[in-house]
């Protein structure tokens, strides 16, 4: 796959997995437009790297998301590749009485939200020659962390609507590739992160973009870094031994 001379949309970009991403393929030569709902993130992330392009966006919101479709169309016609990447992430105990606040807006921004867009934005990607959508999931989709039980849930639907968007897109130009990171040392979850995780080597935001770069330019359909590939092909044999007894 060619990494260089695209006009890539990045959600989520603004930090983390989705920041680093962007940096790096603004560096091969991208046009790399990140979007996210905190215009402060944004200006930030473009402070670090100038030439990227940057669109205040909810994915979560219908307005939101439509306007910022359009502007896509509009302004960078161009488009061939997106990274649907945008994600968070909390802990949840569901015999305790919180256990299910956020729920409606985790499971919009890990699941619905990336359906949504990719429906929204295929006319678009049509219209290249080659197209490609990347999908975030997580080595989590194949082997859960038992206490942020709804993030993995998402995860894994994330991989299952990967192998059949792959698989309905096989005639056309488009390409679809699922991304799926190990443990990256994130501010995902706000800084509370999995209990699971805790004694777990964390691989850089850095490495990981390195990486799952390279398994993109070599055409990987998946594109499984550091523990994902271990998760991907032991899936649920691997639950007993992460969760504990």
């Amino acid at each position: 796959m060619n990494l260089t001379s695209n006009t890539i949309l990045i959600t989520g970009g603004a930090a983390g997995i989705g920041f680093e991403l962007a940096r790096q393929l603004s560096g091969r030569g991208n046009r790399v437009i990140i979007c996210g709902r905190s215009e402060e993130a944004l200006l930030k992330a473009q402070t670090h790297v100038s030439a990227l392009v940057t669109r205040v966006c909810d994915i979560t919101d219908h307005t939101s998301r439509q306007a910022m479709v359009s502007w896509l169309n509009t302004a960078y016609p161009e488009l061939n590749m997106v990274i649907n990447n945008a994600g968070v992430q909390y802990r949840r105990m569901l015999k305790e009485a919180k256990a299910l606040e956020n729920l409606e807006q985790e499971v919009a921004t890990n699941f619905t939200a990336p359906v949504r867009l990719t429906g929204e934005l295929l006319p678009l990607l049509n219209r290249q020659q080659k197209a490609v959508i990347v999908n975030v999931s997580s080595g989590l989709a194949f082997a859960p962390m038992a206490d942020i039980p709804v993030y993995c849930a998402t995860k894994a639907a994330i991989h299952s609507f990967t192998l059949t968007l792959r698989h309905q897109l096989k005639a056309t130009a488009v390409r679809v590739v699922e991304m799926a990171p190990p443990i990256v040392d994130t501010g995902l979850g706000g800084g509370d992160r999995s209990g699971g995780t805790t004694g777990q080597s964390m691989m850089s935001a850095e490495d990981f973009a390195t990486e799952a770069l390279i398994q993109l330019e070599n055409d990987q359909d998946e594109v499984l870094v550091g523990l994902s590939a271990g998760a991907r092909k032991m899936g649920e044999a691997l639950f007993e031994r992460m969760n504990g007894t």
